[in-house]
């Protein structure tokens, strides 16, 4: 074994999960859908000091059946679902219009809390696609009209001669459209929460859709 590999390994086992004080969790009086318990958990992981806790990955399936994922922002959590936002051109775009199914996944180590999301993911409407891109930074937009997303780069010059016209467009035209920006709802099927313990006596909670209302049950760790 390298000396490289040992010295990765070391590191790797040296690292430490959950060295703050952890909330405790109690499932029984968790409330009977999870849309609630969602923004109560969201709302205290900002007021934990979590960094970008509106982060998520986004799994997907590609056209051989091979899991794909990727991290990304989370623009709303409604009664519809989980909103999150792309290039409906994009491999993830592609793979949803072929197989329109997704997982997400939230992670807030400052509580030792994860949610976990799956549904099938459908698009908004046109008007509400338009109007996700409007409500974005500058940044946002001129990333959103920044080339063709997923495809291959030639050089990254081609991305900074792009990146600084889609800036002036965005900064010229902050109404301006980009064509294939679609929005995204994942309408659950399962919500799962997860509070970490430091004794592994981690609390599951999950929640299954049931006709009009939820099941709820919990899981072994």
């Amino acid at each position: 074994m390298s000396d490289a590999q040992n010295e990765f390994r070391e590191l790797l086992h040296a690292q430490r999960v959950w060295d703050v004080p952890l909330p405790r969790f109690d499932p029984s009086a968790a409330p009977a859908a999870p849309l609630p318990l969602f923004h109560a958990w969201f709302a205290e992981a900002v007021a934990a000091g979590q960094a970008e806790p509106h982060t998520m990955t986004l799994a997907t399936v590609d056209a051989e059946g091979r899991p794909d994922v990727r991290t990304l922002m989370l623009h709303d959590a409604d009664e519809r679902g989980w909103h999150f936002a792309t290039h409906a051109t994009s491999a993830k775009g592609r793979q949803l219009a072929a197989r329109p199914w997704a997982a997400l996944g939230l992670y807030w180590p400052a509580q030792g809390r994860q949610v976990r999301v799956r549904g099938a993911a459908v698009p908004a409407s046109p008007e509400e696609s338009r109007a996700d891109l409007r409500a974005r930074s500058t940044g946002a937009l001129a990333s959103a009209l920044t080339g063709s997303q997923s495809e291959v780069l030639p050089a990254l010059d081609d991305l900074v001669r792009a990146s600084e016209a889609a800036w002036e467009r965005a900064r010229a035209e902050p109404d301006a459209e980009a064509g294939t920006w679609t929005r995204y709802v994942v309408e659950p099927r399962e919500v799962e929460f997860f509070q970490g313990d430091d004794r592994r006596r981690h609390v599951r909670l999950r929640y299954r859709r049931d006709g009009a209302g939820w099941t709820r049950e919990l899981l072994w760790p």
